[in-house]
Protein backbone atom coordinates (compact mmCIF):
# COMPACT_ATOMS: atom_id res chain seq x y z
CA UNK A 1 0.00 0.00 0.00
CA UNK A 2 1.89 3.34 -1.00
CA UNK A 3 -0.34 6.00 0.53
CA UNK A 4 -1.94 5.84 3.89
CA UNK A 5 -5.29 5.92 4.75
CA UNK A 6 -7.09 9.17 5.02
CA UNK A 7 -10.06 9.80 7.36
CA UNK A 8 -12.42 10.04 4.61
CA UNK A 9 -11.85 6.90 3.84
CA UNK A 10 -12.17 5.37 7.17
CA UNK A 11 -15.77 7.39 7.42
CA UNK A 12 -16.87 5.58 4.61
CA UNK A 13 -15.59 2.23 5.56
CA UNK A 14 -17.40 2.42 8.51
CA UNK A 15 -20.32 3.80 7.04
CA UNK A 16 -20.24 0.80 4.58
CA UNK A 17 -20.09 -1.20 7.75
CA UNK A 18 -22.84 0.61 9.91
CA UNK A 19 -20.45 1.63 12.29
CA UNK A 20 -21.52 4.56 14.50
CA UNK A 21 -17.79 5.57 14.94
CA UNK A 22 -17.19 8.70 17.48
CA UNK A 23 -14.79 11.75 15.79
CA UNK A 24 -12.52 10.76 18.11
CA UNK A 25 -11.74 7.39 17.31
CA UNK A 26 -11.65 7.81 14.05
CA UNK A 27 -7.98 8.55 14.11
CA UNK A 28 -6.93 5.56 15.76
CA UNK A 29 -8.87 3.10 13.46
CA UNK A 30 -7.37 5.13 11.10
CA UNK A 31 -3.78 4.18 12.38
CA UNK A 32 -4.81 0.67 12.96
CA UNK A 33 -6.38 -0.02 9.60
CA UNK A 34 -3.33 0.71 8.12
CA UNK A 35 -1.09 -1.36 9.76
CA UNK A 36 -3.40 -3.85 9.05
CA UNK A 37 -3.52 -2.77 5.09
CA UNK A 38 0.35 -2.80 5.68
CA UNK A 39 0.49 -6.44 7.22
CA UNK A 40 -1.58 -7.57 3.96
CA UNK A 41 0.49 -5.95 1.71
CA UNK A 42 3.46 -7.94 2.72
CA UNK A 43 1.56 -10.68 2.57
CA UNK A 44 0.84 -10.36 -0.97
CA UNK A 45 4.16 -10.32 -1.34
CA UNK A 46 5.02 -14.24 -0.96
CA UNK A 47 5.52 -16.08 -3.46
CA UNK A 48 3.08 -18.65 -2.67
CA UNK A 49 3.54 -20.37 -6.95
CA UNK A 50 2.96 -23.88 -6.43
CA UNK A 51 1.27 -23.86 -3.25
CA UNK A 52 -1.75 -26.23 -3.12
CA UNK A 53 -4.62 -24.01 -1.02
CA UNK A 54 -5.61 -25.50 2.38
CA UNK A 55 -8.57 -25.18 4.21
CA UNK A 56 -6.93 -26.00 7.60
CA UNK A 57 -2.79 -25.85 8.29
CA UNK A 58 -2.77 -29.61 9.56
CA UNK A 59 -4.55 -32.64 8.21
CA UNK A 60 -8.10 -33.02 10.87
CA UNK A 61 -9.47 -36.45 11.54
CA UNK A 62 -12.93 -37.06 13.02
CA UNK A 63 -12.12 -38.84 16.40
CA UNK A 64 -15.15 -40.83 16.64
CA UNK A 65 -15.97 -44.09 18.54
CA UNK A 66 -17.57 -46.97 17.14
CA UNK A 67 -21.69 -47.01 17.56
CA UNK A 68 -22.25 -50.08 19.82
CA UNK A 69 -25.13 -49.99 21.61
CA UNK A 70 -24.79 -50.26 25.36
CA UNK A 71 -27.97 -51.00 27.90
CA UNK A 72 -30.34 -47.90 28.66
CA UNK A 73 -30.43 -46.03 31.84
CA UNK A 74 -33.12 -47.13 34.55
CA UNK A 75 -36.29 -45.18 34.01
CA UNK A 76 -36.05 -43.78 37.74
CA UNK A 77 -32.52 -42.62 36.93
CA UNK A 78 -33.34 -40.63 33.56
CA UNK A 79 -36.70 -38.64 35.25
CA UNK A 80 -34.84 -37.97 38.54
CA UNK A 81 -33.74 -34.19 37.73
CA UNK A 82 -36.83 -33.75 35.63
CA UNK A 83 -38.71 -30.40 37.22
CA UNK A 84 -42.02 -32.51 36.26
CA UNK A 85 -42.87 -36.14 35.86
CA UNK A 86 -46.54 -37.74 35.33
CA UNK A 87 -45.59 -41.90 35.65
CA UNK A 88 -42.62 -42.76 33.19
CA UNK A 89 -42.90 -39.39 31.44
CA UNK A 90 -41.27 -36.13 31.28
CA UNK A 91 -44.42 -33.32 32.02
CA UNK A 92 -43.85 -30.26 30.31
CA UNK A 93 -46.12 -27.24 29.05
CA UNK A 94 -48.70 -27.54 26.12
CA UNK A 95 -47.61 -25.96 23.02
CA UNK A 96 -51.27 -25.06 22.46
CA UNK A 97 -54.06 -25.28 24.70
CA UNK A 98 -56.92 -27.28 24.42
CA UNK A 99 -59.00 -24.64 24.73
CA UNK A 100 -58.14 -22.80 22.01
CA UNK A 101 -60.68 -23.00 19.05
CA UNK A 102 -58.22 -24.44 15.81
CA UNK A 103 -61.31 -24.83 13.52
CA UNK A 104 -60.24 -21.15 12.71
Amino acid sequence: MSEPLTLDQVRHVAKLARLALPPEQLEVFTGQLGSILGYVEQLRQADVAGVEPLAHAIKLTNVLRDDEPTPALPVAQVLQNAPATDGPFFKVPAVMGADEDSAG
